[in-house]
């Protein structure tokens, strides 16, 4: 088959990510790779002028987010060191450039989450004394003594916004013994007075966000009808107003309020397609954005509210950066797609696809072909495994996959049990079982891709990073005849060392472990059945690891355990397995370097083993 997309050119076209309006919400600010790398930048939005504001300063991969100081002044963003995100603060001067060091814990995670409207401090959620916690950085002491802990919760906890005056904030944890359960809450500006102010039922997932600008009531969040729903809860009262329609399919996620706090902006979740949705906060009547099907993300108000700005994308076509006026519904294009050399016809539309599994359920998929499909021939196939995995595939532009089924692949991307998106039941349906009802989705995708006239059943392959990296390891010791290969990315192998390393560098991801799976004494037998690295020997497939030595997240020791564990079990390098270590990176390609290097491994092995 003749390739169309040139790897490198798809590999190095570039991306906009974070979006953030200014305060003012005459700018907005955001990373973009453009040079090779991630640089931060800001665009008027009355004159379209845009700058560079860093030169090298910017995280390499993008893991954390930044916020604009009070008066729009400085920006106050987080960096790692090679994705080893120890997340690091530091503020910038937008008039001189310059870039300025917060003080820093060597092995906390910090995170801006928003400026104090006295303009002297930031909240800040940090790891900095152990778990996850909330924090205030005073901008005016130096060291030490510019942090003072909110918060000192046994369990991850984690701001989201300070009241319009500053006296309050709202943040997230759970008081529970039900690791599942999180709750809303209220606290005083000095760290006193934590109050719940919401919890539908014990169990479920309650949150509270930002604030309207009456300063009495804030956005709610709650999956206990079974679908996540928005609505506003007046914070003294505790009385909620459901917006989102307690229907089937429809889950939904809150952001921000305009200015004058007519609107609140919601992001509906249907079928894996995002579509920015507008409630107005005195009715609670829904009024949806005149947009083709696509995925809208980071949707935020700008121009004193009058707009709404938002990055844009289909199946086929990159993200644009788009400003939509509410007077008139019409939209305008702040940043084109950028395709390079590459020509936008050549891309695949993905097709939204069900197919059956265990227990008579259907699972969603997005399955990708080749566009000249010769008849009478068949062709290898891939079963795409996402991260997570409380994650999902949706129905917008896929890098991976377009390279892939531009390279005679077809391409299969499931949301098995266990992703989001499909309301609670779906989501929950592997607690307690990774490796189990998730992964006879995945076996039941092969058997739908080898029922496909133009697969090649003997063909089949299978790879994913993170949570998918532990499905793509999982499936081929547990499924060993259904594969010719696997792909394992920064995946995971042995869930008791996994949780030991979690709980010790990112405790956050520690106690979201125990959610998942359980604990690890009671549950011991379990884990490890779990783990593919208990189940080496039964490796038949050819496997091709990769994985960051710098990664915190799913460290490198996943990867080397299951490289000595393939040792001792006689399978040899080259003829059984190939295994790769990139010490620049963490969890995963952070730059264009990186991403076309692992594209291009990638390639060539899928070319040369299947």
């Amino acid at each position: 088959m003749s390739q169309r997309i040139s790897l490198e050119a798809l590999a190095a076209l570039p991306t906009v990510a974070a979006l953030n309006v200014s305060r003012g919400g005459d700018q907005v600010a955001f990373y973009a790779d453009w040079t090779g790398r991630f640089e931060l930048y800001t665009l008027n939005l009355e004159t379209r002028q845009r700058r560079q504001v860093t030169d090298g300063q910017a995280p390499k991969a993008i893991r954390a987010g930044f916020v604009w100081a009070a008066d729009d002044s400085r920006i106050f963003l987080s960096r790692d060191h090679n994705g080893d995100e120890r997340q690091a603060l530091f503020g910038l001067n937008l008039e001189s450039g310059e870039v300025r060091a917060l003080q820093h814990e060597a092995q906390s995670m910090d995170y801006a989450v928003a400026a104090h409207p006295d303009g002297q401090r930031l909240l800040v959620n940090s790891t900095r004394g152990g778990q996850m916690n909330v924090h205030v950085y005073d901008l005016s002491k130096e060291g030490e003594d510019a942090w003072t802990a909110l918060t000192a919760l046994l369990n991850s906890t984690q701001a989201a916004a300070w009241s319009p005056d500053g006296t309050r904030l709202t943040l997230t944890t759970n008081e529970s013994a039900d690791l599942r359960n999180t709750d809303g809450y209220v606290l005083n500006a000095d760290g006193s007075g934590l109050k719940r102010v919401l919890r539908v039922r014990e169990g479920s997932q309650d949150s509270v966000g930002e604030w309207h600008p009456d300063g009495k009531r804030v956005t709610a969040s709650s999956d206990a009808d079974g679908n996540r729903r928005v609505g506003l809860l007046t914070v003294d009262s505790g009385e909620v107003q459901w917006l989102t329609p307690a229907a089937e399919r429809i889950e939904e996620s809150p952001g921000s309020f305009s200015p004058d706090g007519r609107w609140l902006s919601v992001i509906r979740n249907v079928d894996s397609t995002l579509t920015p949705v507008l409630y107005d906060t005195a009715t609670g009547e829904a009024r949806e954005l005149k947009l083709p099907p696509g995925l809208a993300v980071g949707t935020e108000f700008a121009r004193g509210g009058s707009h709404l700005l938002f990055s844009y994308v289909t199946a086929t076509t990159r993200p644009q950066v788009l400003l939509y006026n509410l007077a008139d519904d019409t939209t305008e294009v702040l940043l084109d797609a950028d395709y390079g050399d590459v020509d936008p016809t050549d891309f695949v539309p993905g097709e939204y696809v069900h197919y059956p599994t265990a227990d008579g359920l259907q699972v969603p998929a997005i399955l990708y072909k080749p566009r000249e499909l010769e008849e009478g021939k068949t062709y290898p196939a891939l079963i795409h495994a996402h991260g997570g995995p409380t994650a999902q595939f949706f129905r917008g532009f896929d890098a991976q996959a377009q390279f892939l089924a531009d390279r005679g692949y077809l391409v299969l991307c499931p949301n098995v049990r266990g992703s989001t998106g499909y309301g609670v039941t779906w989501r929950d349906a592997n607690l307690l079982d990774w490796g189990g009802r998730d992964l006879a989705d995945i076996t039941a995708g092969a058997e739908y891709l080898e029922s496909l006239p133009e697969v090649d059943g003997a063909r089949l392959g299978i790879f994913g990073g993170s949570y998918g990296g532990y499905m793509s390891y999982m499936a081929v010791v547990k499924q060993p005849d259904l594969f010719k290969v696997g792909v394992p990315i920064v995946g995971i192998t042995d869930l008791h060392q996994l949780y030991e390393d979690n709980s010790r560098v990112m405790p956050q991801l520690g106690y979201y472990f125990r959610t998942m799976m359980g604990d690890p004494v009671e549950n011991a037998d379990l884990w490890r059945d779990r783990s593919a690295i208990t189940h080496a020997a039964d490796l038949k497939a050819h496997l091709f690891m990769m994985h960051g030595t710098n990664d915190p997240r799913c460290p490198i020791n996943q990867a080397r355990g299951f490289r000595d564990a393939l040792l001792a079990n006689g399978r040899e390098e080259d003829r059984d397995f190939e295994y790769v270590e990139f010490g620049d990176e963490g969890h995963g390609a952070g730059d264009i370097a990186g991403k076309t290097r692992s594209y291009r491994l990638m390639a060539d092995y899928l070319e040369r083993r299947l």
